[in-house]
């Protein structure tokens, strides 16, 4: 990407040699934007904003890197005319960093980068059939529908093609803004487990819902991707992002989500993606906001390599 420069996560000092323990892939795709746009702008402001964000987690009770190797990569780019065409390169550029080893985080760019993602997740050493694929997936939206504006690769259809992908689960987190279409496929398809954001998080809700989602991240089992899309916070935190949508999760709400998939005993994240992300035009909020979950994550990854889990 020409003026790119060469902001690093967290502002950290890097190698250029390999082998690193956590890749930083930053992809920028806006091409199926439906309502607010900026989503190519995010990943840059998200590792520029990640500069400010503290190093010190109390999940690994250690400053970041906590003696583990990062790598912020240079951004995947595509004059590519057709949106297929863009995401099969988005899968190839992914699929060359998925072959070195190490965590993967991708920051997006709209949510259709995670199709491309399950399609070079076939090729990476720890999922021998992507039908053993769990995806974790926080999000405002169900992203179930079979076309979005006449566009069946949409931010708004990925996740029912990854399940026509072959992806073995999917766990939905946070959904508050969805169609009939959508409704019908949650409750048909069993390899969709839904937590509406209503049950979460109403006052008037039963209280006890949210410990039963927390619970049951326990009993995933197998490779595990999360997908963070950010407007699956609350509007407030995310102001820019596309289609920010009220009644969402908290901060600490999506943080004692990351930390409890990373404790289970039973499964492994292999990698994740925080996406929709969009830079505020007036104050740095949604890309702050971004910043602390990437960063959530990548402390949580490295307590699970031994660096200090709680």
């Amino acid at each position: 990407m020409e003026g790119w420069g060469s902001p690093t996560f967290l502002g950290l000092e890097e190698s250029e040699d390999g082998p690193w323990d956590v890749l930083v892939l930053q992809v920028p795709l806006e091409l199926s934007v439906s309502y607010g746009e900026g989503t190519e702008n995010g990943p840059r402001a998200c590792i520029e904003a990640s500069s400010q964000v503290e190093l010190f987690d109390e999940f690994l009770m250690s400053d970041l890197p906590g003696g583990y190797r990062i790598r912020t990569a240079e951004p995947w780019s595509s004059d590519a005319p057709y949106l297929r065409e863009q995401l099969d390169s988005v899968r190839e550029y992914l699929g060359g960093w998925f072959e070195r080893g190490g965590f993967p985080l991708v920051l997006g760019g709209e949510h259709g980068i995670l199709l491309p993602i399950v399609e070079a997740i076939e090729s990476h050493e720890l999922v021998s059939d992507i039908s053993e694929l769990t995806i974790v997936q926080i999000d405002a939206h169900a992203d179930l529908r079979d076309e979005l504006n006449g566009e069946r690769f949409s931010h708004g259809t990925v996740i029912r093609r990854c399940l026509e992908a072959g992806v073995g689960g999917v766990i939905q987190i946070g959904v508050r803004a969805y169609s009939s279409e959508e409704k019908y496929l949650i409750e048909s398809e069993d390899r969709i487990e839904t937590w509406f954001g209503r049950d979460l998080l109403s006052v008037s809700g039963d209280s006890t819902v949210w410990g039963e989602m927390i619970s049951s991240l326990s009993d995933i089992s197998g490779p595990v991707w999360i997908s963070f899309d950010v407007d699956g916070l609350d509007g407030s935190l995310v102001p820019s992002t596309g289609t920010p949508v009220p009644g969402g999760l908290s901060h600490w709400g999506a943080v004692e989500i990351i930390e409890s998939v990373f404790s289970s005993d039973k499964c492994n994240v292999i990698g994740a993606d925080v996406n929709e992300i969009v830079p505020d035009s007036e104050g740095t909020l949604t890309q702050f906001s971004a910043a602390m979950i990437a960063t959530k994550i990548v402390a949580c990854k490295i307590a699970d390599l031994g660096g200090g889990k709680t």
